[in-house]
């Protein structure tokens, strides 16, 4: 017979430094999980990974057992680590913080393709090129 899910449980983690502080305690405490378990299996999962954020939908089961499954890092996360920026323009739209290479927005792509619903390369393409233009950067090839 299969467990019955209570819950699921949407967190953004930096990849090998889960610790009990919120917001992960709160929110695996409210529903029964135990937080060390959940920490501990986390970060030896995410060891590679150390540092990168990381989005986890955490599974909760009637029994108070859990599962989780670990994304690809957001692409905004992507994007500022390929052109080494602290953050993106404090008026998207107005300012522009930096310019992006096609080459940049290929590789976030494929990167982020296995979480994308995009049906080809370049539908993921114009997905990251969105999260580009709302972090107030410009594309150059456009």
């Amino acid at each position: 017979m299969a467990k019955k899910v209570t819950g699921f449980i949407k967190l953004q983690i930096a990849g090998g430094k889960a610790n009990p502080s919120p917001p992960i305690g709160p929110a695996l405490g409210q529903r029964g999980v135990n937080i060390m378990e959940f920490c501990k299996a986390f970060n030896a999962r995410t060891q590679k990974d150390m540092g990168v954020v990381l989005p986890t939908i955490i599974t909760v089961y009637s029994d108070r057992t859990f599962t989780f499954v670990t994304k690809t890092p957001p692409a905004t996360y992507l994007i500022k680590d390929k052109l080494k920026l602290q953050s993106g323009s404090k008026k998207p739209g107005h300012e522009v913080a930096g310019s992006v290479s096609e080459k940049v927005v290929s590789e976030v792509a494929k990167a982020k393709e296995p979480d994308l619903t995009a049906a080809s390369h370049e539908a993921a393409k114009r997905t990251v090129e969105g999260s580009i233009r709302s972090m107030g950067l410009k594309l150059d090839y456009k």
